[in-house]
């Protein structure tokens, strides 16, 4: 096999092109000392090396790297590593391998997410938030289900007048445009349409 293109990424890293698609990224170092050149073939030893070897290792140094900054859901970190260029099969070994020691854990992390947020943000918003995350729909629904098992629940009502006091909004005087517009404000985030009208004393059909 060819190394067609070899293509200059900053920081001494190089995008390597075999046979005119993108096989990974080497650094200047590596890629002399494994003799790769563009225009020449690669062998299948070094082939072997680099998949088998250099990049898993990499990839699971730069996993826990990410790691150490912040913390991170499984599909985010997968993201994060694809950034980096990384063969598939060796972003799957990487995130495996920090899930095993628990530094990935996307129940923890859902449930340190909900809970920050219970107060601040309708159940609805915190769900689009974690699903945009790459958390599963099923793993939410049991944080949920577990927190309000341990006496933990949202108070939807109390979050809505608590934002319509900040808006400064008497239902006494409100016309039926002010309604609609605090109406709107609180369905965009994420409010349910009951609980939204009761709170505004207004029956919308």
């Amino acid at each position: 096999m060819i190394v067609t293109q070899l293509t200059d990424m900053g920081r001494g890293r190089y995008k390597v092109y075999i046979e005119e698609r993108p096989a990974f990224a080497l650094y200047r170092g590596e890629l002399n000392r494994l003799e790769i050149r563009e225009g020449e073939e690669i062998t299948e030893e070094s082939l072997r090396k680099i998949r088998e070897e250099i990049l898993p290792l990499r990839a699971k140094k730069r996993a826990m790297n990410l790691l150490q900054k912040r913390e991170y859901t499984s599909a985010g970190l997968r993201e994060k590593l694809r950034d980096g260029e990384y063969p598939e099969d060796c972003i799957e070994e990487a995130v495996a391998y920090v899930e095993s020691y628990g530094y990935v854990d996307d129940l923890r992390y859902a449930k340190d997410f909900i809970v920050y947020n219970l107060e601040r943000k309708s159940r609805t918003r915190i769900e689009q938030d974690l699903l945009r995350k790459g958390v599963s729909k099923d793993t939410i629904n049991a944080v949920f289900e577990k927190l309000e098992e341990e006496g933990t629940k949202q108070d939807e009502m109390a979050m809505i007048k608590s934002l319509l006091e900040k808006k400064k909004y008497d239902a006494k005087i409100a016309d039926i445009q002010e309604k609609q517009r605090i109406y709107a404000y609180l369905y965009r985030k994420g409010f349910h349409s009951e609980a939204i009208s009761r709170a505004l004393l207004l029956d919308i059909t």
